[in-house]
């Protein structure tokens, strides 16, 4: 399969893994891009010298293509963008935030960037920063969301008529199915997230990826809309949230009531009840932990299959 985002990126399917934090290390994108897809390290949860630590056993784990995933709202994003130009890692996703400042400089050291956006509104900004890619992420996706609410289905489309740039869908996309949905709709290549975070090689704790495991329809929920749009799990956490926004609580309220490290605490940690259990309604599909290498392979068969059908549909 060869298309404008493998050949963006080298790689030999079009599948990008979400860069999730408390989840993706070393060891699950370099699985990845082993399988054939584009791993990504996590830079959201990881301090700078932990970053280069991840770094070069990357580095040591794979000769294939893969990159980092770097939420702009990043406190000390200097350091960060500083170690990735040092280590000449070669391609960088970029997510809450305009990537308008940082697009030029990764460019001037030879860096493909892709920026992740929820609206055809932003994915236009991105066209006029100069970013490679897209990723147009739907509400269904896990952890921090639009504001739009818009879902995957209806994103992409709008997305596709409004830029040129190579298209990647995300947002409730955990088989081939739904990979060859979203190129129907217009995208070139898929971004996952939920179905990798609860991988054999997440490392994510073992509570949570059993948790995830067990979900059903509607156990998943956005809130914190007035600080910024998380989808999670409900749990004793959650329910406190609910009912502080219910009751109108204002955006101070809400940061005390949410602290520091709630995601460690919950993703990483294995806290079920006080950690923020952030993932995609994706979730209530997936009942095994699989290795990426399995999880790959099994989309792209799949996707094979499909598309190999779809010349029966004539009318």
């Amino acid at each position: 399969m060869e298309n404008r985002i493998s050949t963006l990126f080298g790689i030999k399917y079009p599948i990008i893994q979400g860069g999730m934090v408390w989840c993706s290390g070393w060891r699950l994108a370099s699985a990845v891009s082993n399988a054939g897809g584009l791993g990504l390290l996590g830079a959201g949860s990881m301090y700078p010298d932990v970053l280069l630590e991840h770094i070069t056993k990357m580095k040591a784990a794979t000769d294939k293509p893969w990159g980092i995933n770097v939420p702009l709202m990043y406190p000390d994003i200097d350091a960060l963008m500083k170690i990735i130009v040092e280590q000449q890692v070669k391609v960088v996703f970029t997510s809450a935030g305009s990537p308008k400042k940082w697009t030029p400089y990764l460019h001037e050291h030879n860096i493909t960037v892709a920026h992740v956006v929820s609206s055809s509104k932003f994915a236009q900004k991105c066209e006029e920063a100069g970013v490679d890619a897209v990723v147009a992420e739907g509400f269904e996706a896990g952890g921090h969301n639009g504001r739009e609410e818009t879902t995957t289905m209806t994103l992409i489309p709008q997305v596709r008529c409004a830029i040129n740039l190579p298209l990647i869908a995300a947002g409730g996309i955990a088989s081939g199915n739904a990979m060859l949905a979203a190129f129907i709709l217009g995208a070139e290549g898929v971004q996952m997230g939920t179905c990798f975070a609860l991988s054999s090689e997440s490392s994510a704790s073992d509570a949570y990826k059993q948790k995830c495991c067990s979900l059903n329809e509607g156990d998943t929920m956005l809130c914190l809309k007035k600080i910024s749009p998380t989808r999670m799990i409900k749990n004793s956490f959650y329910q406190r949230v609910e009912d502080a926004e219910s009751k109108g609580a204002s955006v101070d309220e809400l940061k005390e009531i949410l602290g520091r490290a709630r995601a460690k605490k919950g993703i990483f940690e294995g806290d079920m009840e006080e950690g923020t259990l952030e993932i995609g309604q994706i979730a209530s599909i997936i009942k095994d932990v699989k290795s990426a290498g399995e999880i790959v392979k099994e989309v792209i068969d799949e996707f094979n299959t499909s598309a190999g059908k779809l010349s029966d549909y004539r009318f």
